[in-house]
């Protein structure tokens, strides 16, 4: 199997959801929360978001939650790539 361009894949893939998490985080300070673009936005978000808000502690105004979830998706698709590419 051609493991560059499953690499590549998941590359992809993975800023693809990155751009999703902040389309959402920027969205959500412009557009009520019944919007469709929103609300399609909030159920891709939401799932992988909801684990990190439950065990953050309140920073009053601020969510951190999106960063943290940028951070584990790169951390998670670069040890992915360099596994594959090492094969």
């Amino acid at each position: 199997m051609n493991f560059e361009f499953l690499a590549l894949v998941i590359s992809s893939i993975s800023r693809l959801f990155i751009y999703v998490v902040i389309a959402s985080s920027l969205l959500s300070f412009f557009m009520p929360p019944y919007h469709p673009v929103r609300e399609a936005l909030d159920r891709i978000v939401n799932p992988f978001l909801n684990p990190i808000r439950s065990l953050m502690p309140q920073t009053g105004m601020l969510d951190f939650s999106p960063l943290i979830l940028i951070l584990a998706v790169e951390f998670l698709s670069r040890i992915l790539i360099s596994i594959l590419l090492s094969l």
